[in-house]
């Protein structure tokens, strides 16, 4: 079946339809739903029931970009500075030593067991070095897996962060493919352009869109998301043209919009939260109608051998000497090695090979969905089962809710305060977003002349206004008024 504008909508929604119930079930067998999202693609697709033809890299890398764009600010947004502040250096370190590690021995293996060119095995090495986000934490999800101290953030920040380090080797290694007469110290230098350049407009666009979002007077609640959307799009764009590392101007900029005081923070956390899933399902089904089993089936062989390798050697050489010089617990080096789930991002980034047109694009790509494939079903159904072993996680009654969780959520307060504001106040004719309340207080509601106002972020604060407040259990109430005092009061 081909794909016409009549028919598109008509099939995309019964294909998102399908994966949503599926994937739902899927919960109680323990399969990881991103591999049902991929087959429920594959099965739609030309080798498959539904006979779809979709054979276009092109469309299918432009998808996978937007969805990776989603996906990662969405991490980047849902990523508590506080919570990941104890494990920066060794995230960090993961993320970058880490993935060129992995992507190192795997080319130097690849190179030895195939007929592949160095440059060509140092590709695949790079277009599989990095771990999934989505893979990984949607398992954990969906199997209610908490994991204890702070070894959860430290595999959110590396799964998060270690894609713009994957993306640059894969450009990187590409380059010496098509001209292997490029010098290796050029390449050097583009590392460090693309690093360097996305890490300053990360953080230079995580600033100035603050400013825009909290300055900005739209009207409707609902286009502060799409404005958002707008900013990240920018972020994205505006560092790839100017050289740099795209995927880690996103991320940066959301792990900074994330961290501060938003008008209407609630509402953009809980959208981006929706949109990062739907673009998982969107780019697995792209992905799956895009890849033919029948051409899979002659490189199941090496493309086992890789991925066993990959799991049980490469990835946990990566980790020990890339954690060598920090204080970590064997058990916890073992998890963070195991959980090096490989999802949709080496095959978007499997891609490039094939768009631009060397000899072995289709081998390469082949080989990477294989592994892809593997390491979801293997490393994704034992998650659970090796934190249990390695006794790294949670109790249920013991799970602890993160601070983001705990925002979105809007958690019933065990206490309530009714602050009346003075003329006098500093809080008067200040916005509650530049108040920079604690997010153990929340203004519920204010009494103004006898009315009841709904408060918002960008909602003004007016002389003799009550503020009613609910608190956190957890905070006592001396303690409140204190923080409420230097709130109001400055």
């Amino acid at each position: 079946m081909n794909l016409t504008t009549e028919n598109i909508l008509l099939i995309g929604s019964l294909l998102l339809f399908i994966s949503i119930i599926v994937g739902k079930t899927s919960y109680k067998f323990g399969v990881p739903t991103l591999i049902l999202f991929l087959a429920i693609g594959m099965l739609a697709g030309s080798d498959g029931i539904g006979g779809i033809r979709f054979d276009d890299p092109k469309l299918a890398q432009f998808i996978g970009i937007v969805s990776l764009n989603f996906i990662l600010f969405s991490g980047g947004l849902d990523t508590n500075f506080k919570a990941i502040k104890p494990i920066l250096k060794e995230g960090l370190v993961l993320s970058t030593l880490g993935v060129f590690l992995t992507a190192a021995t795997l080319g130097v293996f690849v190179w030895f067991v195939t007929d592949f060119t160095i440059y060509e095995s140092l590709l695949l090495g790079s277009i599989v070095s990095s771990t999934d986000a989505a893979a990984v934490f949607s398992i954990l999800r969906s199997k209610n897996l908490a994991l204890k101290t702070n070894l959860r953030p430290t595999l959110e920040l590396e799964s998060g962060s270690n894609d713009p380090m994957a993306y640059v080797l894969t450009l990187a290694c590409l380059s010496l493919v098509i001209n292997q007469d490029q010098s290796v110290f050029t390449m050097v230098l583009m590392f460090f352009q693309q690093m360097i350049l996305g890490g300053i407009a990360g953080f230079a666009f995580g600033k100035l869109s603050k400013i825009i979002i909290n300055r900005i007077k739209l009207g409707f609640e609902g286009l502060y998301p799409v404005l958002v959307i707008a900013l990240m799009f920018i972020t994205f764009s505006a560092t790839d043209f100017v050289g740099g590392n795209g995927f880690l101007a996103i991320y940066i900029c959301a792990v900074y919009l994330g961290n501060q005081d938003l008008i209407h923070k609630s509402t953009i956390l809980k959208m981006f939260d929706g949109i990062a899933w739907l673009m998982q399902i969107v780019l697995f089904l792209t992905l799956g109608l895009l890849v033919f089993p029948s051409h899979i089936i002659p490189y199941m062989g090496i493309g086992l051998l890789i991925s066993v390798f990959l799991i049980l050697v490469a990835r946990p050489a990566a980790v020990f000497i890339s954690l060598i010089f920090f204080k970590m617990k064997m058990r916890r080096r073992f998890y963070i090695s195991w959980v090096g789930l490989r999802g949709a991002v080496p095959i978007v980034f499997a891609t490039y090979p094939l768009l631009a047109g060397i000899d072995k694009a289709n081998m390469i790509f082949n080989i990477v969905f294989f592994i892809s494939v593997t390491s979801v079903l293997i490393q994704g159904t034992t998650l659970s089962l090796f934190a249990k072993w390695l006794n790294v996680a949670l109790l249920e009654e013991v799970k602890p809710i993160a601070e983001n969780d705990r925002y979105i959520l809007n958690l019933p307060k065990s206490a309530m305060e009714e602050i009346l504001i003075p003329p006098n106040s500093f809080a008067v004719d200040k916005r509650i977003i530049d108040l920079h309340f604690p997010k153990s207080a929340f203004i519920v509601m204010i009494k103004r002349n006898d009315k009841f106002v709904r408060p918002g972020g960008s909602t003004v604060i007016e002389a003799n206004d009550t503020l009613v407040l609910l608190l956190d259990n957890e905070d006592s109430l001396s303690d409140v008024n204190e923080i409420l005092n230097q709130a109001l009061i400055g």
